[in-house]
């Protein structure tokens, strides 16, 4: 790794530690800057990704998409081009070299803003691709990440120069080896482009059942392309996609209100208690009840 760049990252966890002070995610003053600290590896986290730009400083974090692994360090950054549901988990960390990073969130708006603005050439509808990947980060997009973070010190320049940064940062993302993914959701038409829409509906409705053929509808393709298509961009289909949604959004019932498995399973859209506790234990290891539990006692 080159000297500038590892000075560029140096900074940027000097600013990370700074607004962070101890473990967690921390909203910033800039609404779509996030900064992650942790001072230990992880056991497995599930969450959902929404579209965003991940960059590691100090430490390294795996992500697993359905079977597909994605590995990432200061070396790179992990863009999410649509909601994703997700295992993660931080590999390298410590009390003394802590996991530290950055999550920028952005919209398709404004990937077609900076597709508008800076002129790019492109435009064309593609085949749907992955809507996860992994890029060599350079000391060009360090720079303005860093003009973005050096902002929370002069948060009077926040409205103006934020917007402008950002739109950089993606201007970035956009011109790498992987931009043409991204520029595919904010192309009207596009498989991606469709596909997201379908994804949109899931995520609303992840607790009704519903036909595939609806969904293929919205997507205004067939039932074929439709599942190509999806499992192209989340390695997944969208009974599966809607699956990891249901048993996320139970976990965090579970866990956050004293409620029982039965009630939870038909909440998420469970008709049957003993089928969503056989997916319950298929996907986090352990049976509700026993998982909720183990969680319990090792937050107390």
């Amino acid at each position: 790794m080159s000297e500038p760049i590892y000075k560029r990252q140096d900074e940027l966890a000097k600013l990370i530690e700074r607004y962070s002070g101890q473990d967690g995610v921390h909203a910033t003053a800039i609404p779509s800057l996030y900064f992650i600290r942790r001072s230990n590896v992880t056991g497995p986290n599930y969450s959902v990704y929404k579209p965003s730009l991940c960059i590691i400083v100090q430490g390294a974090k795996e992500v697993m998409l359905a079977e597909e692994r994605f590995r990432y360090s200061p070396n790179d950054y992990l863009v999410a081009s649509v909601d994703l549901p997700v295992t993660n988990q931080v590999t390298e960390a410590s009390s003394d070299v802590p996991y530290l990073a950055l999550t920028l969130a952005f919209t398709p708006s404004q990937i077609l803003d900076v597709l508008r603005d800076f002129k790019i050439q492109g435009g064309k509808k593609e085949n749907a691709k992955r809507g996860m990947f992994v890029s060599p980060i350079e000391s060009s997009m360090l720079d303005a990440v860093i003009r973005l973070a050096r902002l929370l010190d002069n948060p009077n320049d926040i409205p103006v120069l934020a917007p402008l940064f950002t739109k950089e940062i993606l201007y970035r993302v956009l011109q790498g080896p992987h931009g043409g993914t991204l520029e595919q959701i904010a192309i009207e038409g596009s498989s991606t482009y469709l596909i997201r829409d379908v994804i949109e509906q899931i995520m609303k409705n992840y607790d009704r059942s519903f036909r595939i053929e609806e969904l293929a509808e919205i997507a205004n393709m067939s039932v074929a392309s439709l599942h190509r298509h999806f499992k192209e961009v989340t390695a997944m289909s969208p009974i599966q996609f809607q699956k990891q949604l249901r048993l996320q959004e139970a976990r965090r019932l579970l866990l956050s209100e004293s409620t029982d498995a039965a009630d939870v399973a038909f909440r998420v859209g469970y008709e049957s208690p003993s089928q969503f506790s056989r997916e319950y234990s298929r996907m986090f290891g352990f049976p509700p009840k026993e998982d909720i539990k183990r969680l319990r006692e090792k937050y107390d």
